[in-house]
């Protein structure tokens, strides 16, 4: 199972479908809350700012043709200014550039398709009939929820109809910025901007699931839709007590230190996540249940071509993907190709991947 991947499916299938969702009027929950303890102490973890220079870059080659691949990282300090001399110069000589593997959904439905299925997409956002957070699990647990949501979300009623899925990625966005945190510390858009200053254009690496029928996906959304109280727990345990460790791998990759990003675990909150959306009824009718396989057969068919084809080539990868014994790069070492880490590569080639650049 690879979660960075297909965390956010469940959100892609009801947004291909519709429009982004209107917020309405908040209704109010039918029943009493729970009470709130007055004093939870929760650790503000620190994250670098300012310029870092981030990891080195993983070398994979084969007869004389290179693919360096970034390891990338979620989520990184949010106020950090990324520049990698290395990543720079190695773009500026690359024949090609590999996009991160992504879902891609394909769902034709026009203007006024989008209009008459608005309400419809809405509606799966929320709990079914009607009920409110607090009627969908035990007391204890949406207790440790209104602590939570006091602190970093406020007084929002109307996400108390959420389903527990989407409330806790809103928990788990809004906890990230308070905590000084991104998504991705702008690495994606500086790689973008470096392959479009080189007059280059990216090449996509993504499953495509064409959607024929948008009302039909979101009925069977509705019908057979995730059990996700296991990825509501465990993003409640990852803003509760990881938040910490979170930023201290944040701060190991702004300052290269791969050592750290081995032994500080990650939190498990994605893989319960993602379980709970490949394992719905819905995902298996849309086809949506073989993401990572068929994710990981395109990237690894996209390197092997690049290799193929360009003297340098460059990627970017998940940094779990660049380590793991049964990831990505471990997929093409067992085909054949060298793959050497940034601390085999400064062992035997120190100045490597800083050469001048080279016209195309």
């Amino acid at each position: 199972m690879r979660p960075w991947i297909v965390l956010l499916s469940l959100m892609l299938v009801v947004s291909a479908a519709a429009a982004v969702p209107m917020q309405t009027s908040p209704a109010r929950p039918s029943t009493v809350a729970p009470p709130v303890p007055a004093n939870v102490p929760l650790l503000a973890p620190t994250v670098v700012t300012g310029v870092v220079s981030g990891p080195g870059l993983w070398k994979v080659s084969k007869d004389g043709h290179v693919l360096w691949v970034l390891g990338t990282l979620s989520p990184l300090p949010a106020h950090m200014q990324w520049e990698s001399h290395q990543v720079e110069q190695v773009i500026a000589r690359s024949k090609q550039v590999l996009t991160q593997p992504r879902l891609e959904l394909k769902a034709d439905i026009g203007f006024f398709g989008k209009l008459f299925l608005l309400p419809s997409a809405y509606g799966a956002r929320k709990n079914p009939d009607g009920k409110s957070l607090n009627q969908v699990m035990d007391a204890p647990t949406y207790a440790r929820w209104l602590i939570l949501k006091r602190k970093y979300i406020g007084d929002d009623r109307g996400i108390e109809r959420w389903r527990p899925l989407f409330a806790a990625q809103e928990l788990y966005k809004k906890a990230l910025k308070a905590n000084d945190l991104s998504n991705d510390g702008g690495v994606s858009g500086t790689v973008a901007a470096l392959v479009k200053s080189g007059g280059m254009v990216e090449t996509p690496v993504q499953y495509r699931v064409e959607i024929q029928h948008p009302g039909d996906a979101l009925k069977a959304f509705k019908a057979a839709a995730p059990s996700d109280i296991e990825c509501f727990n465990r993003t409640l345990d990852a803003v509760e007590h990881d938040l910490p460790a979170m930023a201290e791998r944040a701060n190991a990759w702004a300052t290269g230190d791969l050592e750290a990003l081995r032994t500080q675990p990650d939190s498990h909150r994605r893989d319960a996540c993602v379980n709970a959306i490949t394992s719905a009824g819905f995902a298996r009718q849309l086809g949506l249940a073989d993401i990572p396989a068929q994710l990981e057969a395109a990237w690894v068919a996209a390197a092997r071509d690049a290799l193929t084809k360009n003297d340098t080539s460059f990627a970017m990868l998940p940094m779990d993907e660049l380590m793991a014994t049964d990831g990505y790069l471990a997929k093409l070492a067992a085909q054949g190709y060298t793959v050497e880490s940034p601390e085999q590569q400064d062992a035997t080639e120190p100045d490597i991947g800083v050469a001048p650049a080279t016209s195309r």
